[in-house]
């Protein structure tokens, strides 16, 4: 059966020549054609109040959150940080109350990167607002200018998680974050860990969750593995 995929868009909201200073709803196509490559139609969620959330919901089987801003720490009660980076908080107000319905009405939550950063808030959990501030995390974790289809760190994946179903236990990834997963929030754990202790994945026992920091969608065209987890997501989360 063909599933519907609701994948929350992102909003260009500067001025830019290209669209005559509009603001534009958008998602990456990468996303996009990588769904696609298994039996899903896939529809891009536009920016709304977040009282339309239950009815998106309501017509999709599977909602992604995907990359983006830095989540505003006025979500986590949180002063910001000097090094915090671009917010848009209408953007995350959808998106929590999209994580929240999608919750109450048992449909699967994937979320990477952002996106990842995004569910742990909604469910009470909080984040570094600027990891290159704290000495213990030593890895680079925002590889540019290396381009995104390589690989660059290495994580560990629990041999009891989803992820362990179809990835090794080591694990190379993508990485294009400077915000991370500090507090984890109740009803999630984490699953995979970089060499330096910062949480690279989390799933729920209670619900169809499954968040990832890496960009897989970066990735698929290269590399088998990520393809797989595509087809997990699809197939079974």
């Amino acid at each position: 059966m063909t599933k519907i995929v609701g994948i929350a868009g992102n909003r260009v909201i500067e001025s830019i020549d290209y669209f005559h200073g509009n603001h534009v709803d958008y998602i990456q196509t990468e996303l996009i054609e990588g769904l696609q490559m298994f039996d899903t139609l896939p529809i891009i969620l536009p920016i709304g109040q977040p009282e339309l959330a239950e009815k998106y919901i309501e017509k999709i089987d599977i909602l992604i959150l995907a990359g983006g801003q830095d989540v505003s720490p006025i979500y986590y009660n949180e002063e910001p940080n000097r090094n915090l980076g671009m917010t848009f908080p209408p953007r995350d107000a959808f998106e929590i109350a999209l994580v929240k319905a999608a919750i109450r009405q048992n449909k699967a939550v994937f979320g990477l990167c952002r996106g990842m950063q995004l569910i742990n808030v909604a469910l009470g959990g909080s984040l570094f607002q600027d990891i290159n501030q704290l000495p213990e995390f030593k890895v680079s974790h925002l590889q540019a200018p290396t381009r995104e289809c390589f690989k660059t760190h290495r994580i560990k994946i629990s041999n009891d998680s989803k992820l362990s179903s179809f990835l090794p236990e080591s694990y190379l990834v993508n990485s294009y974050h400077h915000q991370a997963i500090n507090q984890l929030a109740d009803g999630l754990f984490a699953t995979a860990y970089s060499s330096d202790g910062l949480i690279e994945a989390f799933e729920s026992q209670e619900h169809r969750i499954l968040g990832v920091q890496w960009h897989p969608e970066m990735l698929w065209r290269y590399h088998e593995d990520d393809r797989q987890l595509f087809k997990y997501i699809v197939e079974c989360l």
